[in-house]
């Protein structure tokens, strides 16, 4: 690969961050940069390299977030304790969700998950035990350090960091494995996978329950780091949309695509609320979409796919 270069020093200047911004603001903007790189890589898993384009991750990213605050208001627990029980929560949503789903294909199972997000969020609005529309609320003062509730971004910034590496080298690992191959077969066509001798359906499920499992682990370092859920901010179709917009606009299927891509978009809502203040808050949705519009129609493969296209010409132009 011979990008390596720059993603080590990509990756070492993002290490660097919080040292090199001391405002509280920008080092914040870091750490959120890193956790929805989280979130659109473990989107990736199933979306980039099966080529199963869900827009209902909202609902893995939601138990994750409940499960943290959940074991906090009614236990007790560090809200962290609960990223364990958000796994496996999200993973048997995955597996009720995708078995049926996966017997469609194309925008016919995209519009089924969202079918299912739409109903676990409507079912957090009305369950009392999820704190209903009102939400739920972490500690309000840092206990002990098992709260993981600091002052500063900075503590955030390097958890999230840690989180995304282990992540990406699971992912790096596996599109190097039998799963790897398997899944770029299945995005190619579930006929000429199945003819193939893949266990279609099988592989599918595999990608869903591993990307189900580090989409709930972004959600429960959501609600320890903001420390308050209700049902639209961590169930709301608009968290789907942005992780599949964000993979797709920095590559899907790559390995570093969707930190790119949120490298790209998180300026636009931070800007736009800047300089607008409220009255600024839907724009980001009406560039999100034309983005998508874009993105679909002149670069499929986003801006890895560009990158690669540019530095195979000059490639070819070196005598």
């Amino acid at each position: 690969m011979k990008q390596w270069p720059l993603v080590v020093i990509g990756f070492v200047f993002i290490a660097a961050w919080p040292l090199l911004v001391h405002d509280v603001f920008y080092q914040r903007i870091g750490a959120l940069v890193l956790l929805a790189a989280i979130s659109a890589s473990a989107w990736n898993l199933l979306g980039g390299y099966a080529g199963q384009v869900s827009v209902g991750h909202a609902v893995y990213f939601g138990a994750g977030a409940y499960a943290s605050l959940v074991v906090f208001t009614d236990w007790g627990w560090p809200p962290i304790a609960g990223a364990p029980v958000g796994v496996v929560v999200s993973m048997a949503i995955s597996a009720l969700v995708g078995t049926p789903t996966f017997r469609l294909r194309g925008h016919y199972f995209s519009m089924a998950t969202i079918a299912a997000a739409e109903l676990f969020r409507i079912l957090a609005a009305n369950w009392p035990l999820l704190g209903a529309a009102v939400g739920l609320m972490g500690p309000p003062v840092p206990r002990t350090v098992w709260d993981l509730s600091f002052i500063s971004p900075a503590p955030y910034h390097y958890l999230f960091l840690s989180v995304l590496i282990v992540l990406l080298g699971l992912t790096w690992l596996m599109q190097r494995s039998r799963m790897g191959y398997y899944l770029a077969a299945i995005r190619g066509g579930d006929r000429a996978a199945q003819s193939l001798g893949v266990p279609v359906l099988r592989y599918k499920l595999y990608a869903l329950l591993l990307s189900a499992a580090f989409t709930s682990i972004a959600g429960s370092l959501y609600a320890v780091m903001v420390g308050f859920l209700d049902p639209d901010s961590a169930l709301g179709i608009v968290i789907s949309v942005k992780l599949l917009l964000v993979a797709a606009l920095g590559g899907g299927g790559t390995l570093v695509g969707p930190l790119v891509g949120e490298l790209m978009l998180l300026p636009l809502p931070v800007s736009s609320n800047a300089a607008f203040g409220g009255g600024g808050t839907g724009i980001p949705f009406i560039v999100y979409g034309a983005i998508i519009v874009l993105v679909a129609r002149f670069q499929p493969g986003g801006v890895a796919a560009f990158w690669q296209a540019v530095t195979t010409r000059r490639a070819s132009r070196v005598p």
